[in-house]
């Protein structure tokens, strides 16, 4: 079983970024497809991108395609999400999400965080 715990949300102006952290503990994160999600009240939990267990291999929702990166360290037990040019209509609670295989779809992730809040000002 593996803990995941999201940092780095907040309150920024649109064109502004944020990087979000994910923290692993308990069994090796380089173990699990790693995924970055997102929800807005009402709403069903959005894939945002996910990365391979070697970091080899990323997957973007075209929301997110050229301003968001994803990465991992494996010596650190972390994955980050790296968001560029925010618009209002990010504004969503994040979550990280640590799968078996790869996969778009939410209900493949077996572990997820607590998630944090990004804020897009207009």
């Amino acid at each position: 079983q593996v803990q995941l715990q999201e940092s780095g949300g907040g309150l920024v102006q649109a064109g502004g970024s944020l990087r979000l952290s994910c923290a692993a503990s308990g069994r090796i994160l380089s173990s699990y497809v790693m995924g970055w999600f997102r929800q807005v009240p009402g709403k069903e939990r959005e894939f945002v991108t996910a990365i391979s267990r070697s970091g080899a291999d990323t997957y973007y929702a075209d929301s997110g395609k050229g301003r968001f990166t994803i990465s991992r360290d494996n010596a650190k037990n972390t994955v980050y999400l790296q968001m560029n040019s925010l618009k209002p209509e990010d504004t969503a609670v994040y979550y990280c999400a640590a799968a078996q295989r790869t996969s778009l779809r939410h209900v493949d992730y077996d572990y997820w965080g607590q998630g944090t809040q990004v804020t897009v000002s207009s």
